[in-house]
């Protein structure tokens, strides 16, 4: 017979959901409140560097002590809260991999020309008056066919950022267009993880929730594309004049040819393959260094005397590459793995606190909390969006805000007479796309460390992630398409 004085842990398709009875929802709120305005004081107060270069990751570990210790008076043993931390950990080492191969990726695709090559062409052919809805429908296509925002923002998405650069567009502007389209993709495919996950918790098949997701999901993309349009029409991009000196210092710095488009290509043909992203990253490496000795050996001269060492360096340390332009010049770097540690270091103190938030039970309380209030369906719904932005913020993964309320609310959506399938789509609208809006999330620290941009920066002009969970929230409110079991009362 379980103790209700212990948490207790239930078994969700490998992931677990942490139950106290003793801790009550202002004990569990506690490092929440604490680690908010430490981290609202860091980055709108201190510049992010309260604790030199690495507050934010210091302040996440503090939230962390701080709920042990919540934990600690309410009966939670350490190696309870141990354990959580350690399934976190592991649940992010395959993520840790891939930002290590994306800082190494960057590097090669550097020195052999393929970034360089795809501004050269990009600026020949997107107009900085179609730019912003461009990146949203290119990335949004790449997305779709490889079921992965992380993919597309690694390949396709740094790239846009190049070329947008040197058209003068703002780099939030670019960064909140690429992160549209990637969601909106990795939403829609049949092939992405949190579109098959979500109906699995919610009780349904996967073309139904994507059917039903493109009720609230396409008014939002055309509505972002409609914004970026107008935004496209009226910024003033500086790097237009001088399009055809860019074009020049690239040329006479890099060999270039559409042959390099080879390796970008390869590695999205793997993914469509549904090759692992560990394998496709490592070959878009190795294509890359063998391209760069190809076509690339007077820079790999440039950078260092041993045309192998130049490749090593670039894919383990930080790579400039001087033009006789000095835009290009900001352009043309990358910082190999090790530019990558920061964002690493970022995603572990995240998993460190979310680890014991959840092996406290906090993270239940506060979602049983919501679930508590919601005496309405439109409030039922309210409660479930509160509830994956809430823990998008606190646990620092998406899959955790996709599978605890999925869980926790999935009997009242059927006690509602609500079909499984209007939950799994709020699950995606406020789950899966607002955790790239969190810095401190792993997919916030993912798209930031990648293309180079902060959260802050992009966060504003990633109209999709933002405008989903309000659409959402509009359509449940007005009664639009909210589908009843069958045999349920309307």
């Amino acid at each position: 017979m379980q103790d209700d004085k212990n948490p207790s842990k239930i078994k969700i398709d490998n992931q677990s959901i942490i139950e106290n009875k003793e801790l009550n929802i202002w004990e569990a709120l506690i490092p929440v409140i604490i680690l908010m305005g430490l981290l609202f004081y860091n980055i709108q107060f201190a510049d992010g560097e309260m604790l030199g270069e690495y507050s934010n990751q210091f302040i996440l570990l503090f939230g962390g002590l701080i709920a042990a210790i919540v934990g600690f008076f309410n009966k939670v043993s350490i190696t309870n809260m141990l354990d959580e931390i350690w399934e976190n950990l592991k649940s992010v080492f395959v993520p840790v991999l891939i930002l290590l191969l994306v800082g190494a990726l960057a590097g090669t695709w550097l020195v052999s020309g393929v970034i360089p090559a795809m501004v050269y062409y990009g600026l020949e052919i997107l107009h900085p008056s179609i730019f912003l809805p461009a990146c949203v429908v290119i990335c949004a296509i790449i997305s779709i066919a490889t079921g992965s925002s992380w993919t597309t923002s690694a390949t396709v998405g740094i790239a846009l950022i190049g070329i947008g650069t040197a058209l003068g567009v703002d780099t939030g502007m670019i960064a909140g267009a690429v992160v549209s389209g990637a969601y909106f993709g990795d939403k829609m495919s049949p092939l992405s993880d949190t579109t098959n996950l979500a109906p699995a918790i919610a009780g349904t098949d996967l073309f139904t929730h994507i059917r039903y997701m493109t009720i609230t999901t396409v008014p939002t993309i055309l509505v972002t594309l409609v914004v970026f349009s107008i935004i496209s029409a009226t910024i003033d991009a500086s790097g237009t004049s001088d399009i055809s000196g860019l074009l020049h210092s690239i040329s006479l710095t890099f060999n270039v040819s559409p042959w390099l488009f080879m390796v970008p290509l390869a590695v999205i043909a793997l993914i469509l393959m549904k090759t692992k992203p560990l394998i496709a990253l490592s070959v878009g490496i190795i294509l890359a260094a063998i391209f760069a000795f190809i076509f690339q050996l007077e820079v790999l001269k440039e950078l260092n005397n041993s045309s192998l060492n130049a490749i090593f360096n670039s894919i383990l340390f930080d790579t400039e590459i001087a033009t006789d332009n000095e835009k290009l010049n900001e352009l043309f770097t990358a910082g190999g793995m090790s530019g990558m540690l920061w964002t690493i270091y970022l995603i572990i103190s995240a998993m460190v606190f979310g680890g014991i938030m959840d092996g406290i039970g906090a993270l239940a309380r506060v979602t049983e909390a919501l679930l508590s209030i919601a005496s309405s369906v439109f409030g039922l719904f309210a409660s479930t969006v509160i509830s994956c932005l809430g823990l998008n913020t606190i646990a620092s993964d998406q899959y955790l805000a996709i599978v605890i309320p999925g869980k926790m609310f999935k009997k009242a959506f059927d006690d509602r007479g609500l079909a499984p399938e209007n939950l799994s789509r709020t699950l995606e609208d406020s789950g899966t796309v607002t955790s790239v809006l969190i810095p401190w999330n792993t997919c916030g620290a993912y798209q930031s460390g990648v293309l180079g941009v902060g959260v802050v920066d992009y966060f504003v002009y990633a109209v999709f992630n933002w405008l989903s969970p309000f659409t959402t929230l509009l359509f449940a409110a007005l009664n639009i398409k909210i589908k009843q079991l069958k045999g349920a009362l309307a």
